[in-house]
C-alpha cells in the first residue's frame, strides 16, 4: 500500500508541475482496496479498470517506472508510451487496456 500511495504522490508532484499532460485520476485513500482485491486473485485473473488504475497495475506487479513511462508517452511504457496518463497494460502482468 505504501509503494502506491508514494507513487501516486510522486504523480502529484509531476501532474502539478505540468510535466504530465492530460487528466489524473488518482487512487489516494483507496491503496487498499487494490492490494486487498489482488491477494484474492489468481496469476490468471485478469483486472478490468476503466480509470484509477495505477494501484492495480502495481498491486498486480507492473514495475512503477513503466507505469510512469506510460504517462510520459515513453515507447518503454507499459503500453509502449500509446495509454498516456490515465491508463497502463502490460503483457506479462494482466493491467487494464490503454483508452481508445
Amino acid at each position: 500500500m505504501l509503494r502506491v500511495r508514494r507513487f501516486e504522490e510522486r504523480c502529484v508532484e509531476l501532474y502539478s508541475a505540468a510535466r504530465i499532460r492530460g487528466f489524473m485520476h488518482l487512487y489516494i485513500g483507496e491503496e487498499a482496496v487494490a492490494v486487498g482485491v489482488d491477494e484474492a486473485l489468481t496469476a490468471d485473473d485478469a483486472v478490468v479498470s476503466t480509470y484509477r488504475e495505477h494501484g492495480h497495475a502495481l498491486a498486480r506487479g507492473v514495475p512503477a517506472e513503466a507505469i510512469m513511462a506510460e504517462m510520459f508517452g515513453k515507447v518503454t511504457g507499459c503500453s509502449r508510451g500509446r495509454g498516456a496518463a490515465p491508463s497502463g497494460r502490460s503483457r506479462t502482468t494482466t493491467c487494464p487496456p490503454p483508452s481508445t
